[in-house]
């Protein structure tokens, strides 16, 4: 008897197989796919098993089994038989009970290569019904059309009148805007699984559930369509090409947005879409790309025949029997695909093992880099969340990559052993209490990660002085809190013009004044603009012009420098740029340094 929730699908519509298979949908949503024998007797179970259920005559349910098979097939059956295929081909497949209508135990699918195995469902299945509801309208051929041209008119207009790059250049030094250009990646993609659902609807098909998971070492979102099979090739293909059609509309929008008000987050988020749709349409990964590849020759996993193609083609072995029952269209596009992706993967592979350990160098510099500079911030708490989010996503690729050997190791290993060692069973015990832990141990991994950079970060920013304070303000507070006396013959510091300085960048409730260091023995001067208490000191650095001025006493005598425009000085001070100095301050407090120099401070 089939198993509550298994439904008989039908023929695979357009499929690559010299005999298209049948598909059968079982209760736990794997799709299986039957020879004809076997989906005959399925097909001829469930017709039985319902009249039985209305006459009440279940005893004689397998010989009515036989007749309708013998009669079907043009082959003679009998009850014997039936129970024979049902015990030892059907019930472990988990599509039908055994014989005496006990279940039977039946293996699940395992994890496909390169596919996304830890994942968890957010929206159940009747919510991404509603969803797709919404959106299914969008898939009209006329719509689509004027979408795809509108699309491709903006990005040629965006992409050759505006800098992206310098737009991702400035975006990249703002905290702020990296969290906005991320949270609108991350929309576009959520937006993406979205198209993927909406076309499922369009095919008057059921979308599965929708949610996050871990693809390799990257969160990624999902949709499960696996319903779509249940279409012919063009309903599979526009499920394929629904996220990406979606993204487009994404980035109709934002692009509205950019001529409406131009922003360099808005021009970088629009390159970073663009940079994932590339990504979703390479066919070297189980991507978008893959699934056109695959759908469109009818042919569910393309992994499983990298080893016969290879085996034929660099071996020159007979084709095997997997090979042989394809046709032979579907057979070109396939070793085409295997003999130009796996060439790729392999050159990607080694140019990554080659060069691990400059990128390990380099995300520690940058890591540390991306700390001292939160730390030091204006807005630390943005700066802080910036930075862990940008260490976050240096950290993933280097786990992935490390995650990606560990697993090419193992397979080896385990093939090694299988070759030429004895095969030992692992015991069942072991094997279900290891059941699922590598996603902990991922997930575990990334939270000891954050907890560390985001426990790093906060002692940094503790343990050091006071933000932004040089060493030469932190000696100047020691030297006010003990007033030592400057030797005889010190000559006083020299307090510039306001006009050769930077002014704040925005205006404060404190006066803001102009404070110089001048040591005997030197012939430069470190200048600094001493604002308020709160206000961090910000230094200028010494140039061969600063030089030449310090020596003439005038910024503006200053060999091949242009003369500044002077400023209105916030304290009042109304000295010309001639003038000297000295002349132009008195000083409200003199104040002695310890190696030798006095400063002037003036308001």
């Amino acid at each position: 008897m089939l198993t509550e929730g298994t439904e008989l699908v039908g023929e695979f519509v357009g499929s690559g197989y010299r005999h298209p298979p049948h598909l059968v949908h079982r209760f736990d949503g794997q799709v299986i796919h039957l020879p004809d024998l076997l989906y005959e007797t399925a097909r001829s179970l469930e017709r039985q098993q319902a009249k039985a259920t209305k006459s009440g005559d279940g005893p004689h349910l397998l010989d009515r089994v036989a007749r309708e098979l013998s009669r079907t097939t043009g082959r003679t059956f009998t009850a014997d038989h039936v129970a024979f295929v049902l015990d030892n081909k059907l019930a472990p497949l988990g599509i039908t009970t055994r014989s005496d209508g006990t279940l039977a135990d039946f293996a699940k699918a395992e994890h496909p290569f390169l596919g996304l195995r830890y994942r968890a469902a957010l929206v159940s299945e009747n919510a991404a019904w509603i969803i797709a509801g919404i959106f299914s309208w969008l898939f009209q051929p006329v719509l689509v059309l004027m979408v795809v041209a509108t699309f491709l008119a903006t990005e040629i207009w965006l992409f050759s009148t505006q800098d992206a790059g310098l737009a991702m250049t400035q975006v990249m030094y703002d905290p702020g805007g990296i969290l906005a250009m991320v949270g609108l990646a991350l929309a576009s993609a959520a937006f993406h699984e979205v198209g993927h659902a909406a076309a499922c609807r369009y095919g008057k098909i059921r979308p599965g559930a929708m949610g996050c998971g871990i693809y390799l070492v990257w969160p990624a979102f999902y949709t499960d369509v696996t319903n779509s099979y249940r279409l012919g090739r063009g309903g599979r293909l526009r499920t394929d090409l629904g996220g990406v059609y979606f993204n487009s509309l994404f980035i109709l929008g934002l692009i509205a947005l950019y001529i409406h008000s131009p922003s360099p987050v808005l021009l970088a988020a629009i390159l970073l879409i663009n940079l994932e749709v590339v990504q979703q349409l390479l066919p070297t990964l189980r991507f978008d790309g893959y699934y056109i590849i695959s759908d469109l020759v009818g042919i569910p996993d393309l992994f499983k025949y990298i080893g016969p193609i290879l085996r034929r083609t660099i071996l020159r072995r007979p084709p095997e029997e997997r090979l042989q029952a394809l046709k032979w269209w579907p057979q070109v596009v396939v070793t085409i695909w295997v003999l130009t992706v796996l060439p790729v993967l392999v050159l990607q592979l080694g140019i990554i093992v080659f060069r691990l350990p400059q990128m390990v160098a380099a995300a520690w510099t940058t890591a540390t880099t991306l700390i001292i500079n939160a730390t030091t911030s204006g807005t630390p708490v943005l700066s802080t969340v910036s930075a862990c989010v940008r260490i976050l996503l240096l950290l993933l690729p280097l786990v992935g990559i490390a995650l990606v050997l560990w697993q090419l190791l193992n397979t080896g290993v385990q093939m090694l052993r299988k070759r030429y060692g004895k095969h030992t069973a692992r015991p069942q015990g072991r094997r279900g209490h290891w059941h699922g832990t590598p996603s902990l141990l991922l997930w575990g991994a990334l939270a000891a990660v954050a907890a560390v950079a985001l426990t790093y970060v906060l002692w940094t920013a503790l343990s050091r002085p006071a933000a932004g304070l040089s060493t030469d303000r932190a000696a100047l507070r020691d030297a006010t809190g003990t007033q030592p006396t400057a030797p005889p013959g010190t000559p006083p510091a020299e307090v510039q013009p306001p006009a050769h300085l930077e002014r704040p960048s925005r205006p404060t409730g404190i006066a803001h004044g102009h404070v110089a260091l001048r040591h005997p023995s030197r012939t430069t001067a470190e200048t600094h603009t001493a604002s308020g208490p709160s206000d961090p000191p910000r230094r200028t650095p010494t140039t061969p012009e600063d030089t030449a001025a310090a020596h003439s006493g005038t910024k503006g005598d200053a060999p091949n420098v242009p003369q500044a425009r002077p400023e209105p000085h916030v304290g009042g001070d109304t000295s010309e740029p001639g003038r000297s100095p000295d002349a132009a301050c008195a000083p409200l407090l003199e104040v002695p340094v310890t190696e030798g120099g006095v400063v002037n401070i003036c308001l």
